[in-house]
């Protein structure tokens, strides 16, 4: 008699340092790294300062990772990051990795050395720099936290888009040359479409976990199929929008990242397709590596134009 299949055993949960990385959500890193690049590569060449560079970096990664930190901690203490509900990968407080505090005292360090890096933009650069800086730590932190946070009234999209697009992007360039500029913001929306798409793929696996804990994201209150549909508008609209970067900005070369459809394709068809649960973890991290090309081809592009 033939035995019955057995599961698939799942992999061992990481300890030590590893679980800070895993808690720490690298594949979502891109929605940092990337906006910064454009933002100081469409600046002048002439101007372009290295350690202004570093400093912007710094803020958007590290004000990322506090972010993260700050969700894990937040839907923890809830209790909505059960993993009997969540199909995505663990959480480090949801799954007992670490305690509430524990994850508490790494989102607060992030902050830290979030403020860290943009003290000398503020000291060196404008010291109205810290008024964002303030903001994005704050809306980092009310994403989740709070009594009531906004990320489970449907408006985590925006945040994302505001800050990890038009923000990170208008700002990257801001600090570089004391401006703003039409190529600046064009190119602050297109990566705040990327970035929102992150968002926007992670909600659509978890609709539902998430309506099951009453979290009314965007994806649940517009339903399966609207958001697939919205998936596949923020992954189009940044490639319609690189004439008219191209165009503003006097930078031709930045149409290199049309070269980044290639890699959207997988990802938009596999959201088009009905991919649901696992698969969406797949084109998550498919969408990040959209991100980031695009965003590396356009900067290339405009240092090349600039």
């Amino acid at each position: 008699m033939s035995q019955p299949p057995t599961a698939p055993a799942r992999k061992p949960l990481p300890t030590n340092w590893r679980k800070w990385i895993l808690g720490a959500r690298p594949r979502t890193l891109p929605a940092a790294i990337a906006p910064v690049l454009v933002g100081t590569a469409a600046a002048p060449r002439g101007v372009l300062s290295a350690w202004v560079f570093v400093c912007a970096l710094g803020v958007a990664v590290f004000v990322q990772v506090a972010t993260n930190y700050a969700n894990d901690y937040s839907d923890g203490k809830r209790g909505t990051d059960d993993p009997g509900a969540r199909v995505g990968p663990p959480r480090l407080v949801g799954n007992g990795l670490a305690t509430p505090s524990e994850v508490k005292r790494a989102m607060l360090i992030a902050f830290g050395l979030t403020a860290l890096c943009g003290l000398p933009l503020v000291l060196f650069v404008d010291w109205k720099l810290v008024i964002v800086g303030i903001a994005a730590i704050a809306a980092g932190w009310f994403y989740t936290g709070g009594s009531r946070p906004y990320g489970y009234a449907g408006f985590g999209e925006l945040f994302v888009f505001v800050f990890f697009g038009l923000v990170a992007t208008v700002g990257s360039f801001y600090v570089q040359t004391l401006a703003i500029t039409w190529l600046a913001v064009v190119s602050g929306a297109a990566m705040g479409c990327l970035a929102t798409a992150l968002l926007v793929v992670n909600n659509l696996r978890d609709i539902p976990g998430d309506t099951e804990v009453g979290k009314r994201t965007l994806a649940v209150r517009l339903g399966d199929a609207n958001t697939r549909w919205l998936y596949v508008a923020l992954m189009v609209v940044p490639f319609l929008t690189l004439p008219v970067m191209a165009g503003v900005g006097e930078r031709p070369a930045a149409a290199l990242a049309f070269v980044g459809l290639v890699m959207a394709r997988r990802p938009v068809v596999a959201v088009l397709s009905g991919a649901r649960g696992p698969q969406l973890i797949a084109v998550l991290g498919d969408t990040g590596r959209v991100q980031l090309v695009y965003g590396v081809l356009v900067a290339v592009g405009f240092l090349l134009g600039g």
